[in-house]
């Protein structure tokens, strides 16, 4: 299995600001699979988010309908996410008029260096048990580490030492 099926948490707060009035951020993800979604509106389209937290200075919704996708060429980012202290799972997102929606979610490092770079909105969350165990499971079965070339250092006394 490749791909993972998860839902978005978004959280939207109230902000005491004389320039912005909210802040948005993806602050979590969930395993989420599509039996426990409200039918989507189109063929193509994501289940609706559903709120699950609605107090006057924070509000979060629920985004169902996303995959995660493993790929092989992307092993060894996967790999540097795994071995940090905290891997995490990257959600890049758009604001929609008022609100803020998922677009896609990566477990690469390297995606979402691409996402940062490209001028996009990137949050990334602590990645659950279960999708840590499916990613380890895969980086352990693809990723090979390059091997370690031996590189020869410069060494500014050595030369005055041949010619003595």
């Amino acid at each position: 299995m490749k791909q993972f099926p998860l839902a978005v948490v978004m959280e939207r707060r109230s902000l005491q600001n004389r320039w912005v009035d909210e802040a948005w951020e993806a602050v979590g993800v969930v395993p989420f699979f599509a039996a426990e979604a409200e039918p989507a509106a189109g063929p193509t389209s994501r289940p609706s988010p559903r709120r699950i937290v609605a107090e006057p200075e924070r509000q979060q919704w629920l985004h169902p309908g996303y995959v995660l996708e493993l790929f092989r060429d992307e092993a060894e980012n996967y790999f540097l996410n795994m071995s940090a202290p905290v891997p995490k799972v990257f959600v890049m997102w758009r604001r929609d008029g008022d609100e803020a929606r998922p677009h896609e979610v990566s477990v690469s490092y390297g995606e979402a260096a691409r996402w940062l770079d490209s001028g996009e909105q990137v949050d990334g969350v602590a990645m659950p048990r279960e999708i840590a165990d499916w990613v380890g499971e895969f980086v352990n079965a693809n990723y090979k580490p390059a091997p370690r070339k031996k590189v020869r250092r410069n060494d500014p006394l050595g030369l005055d030492r041949g010619r003595r």
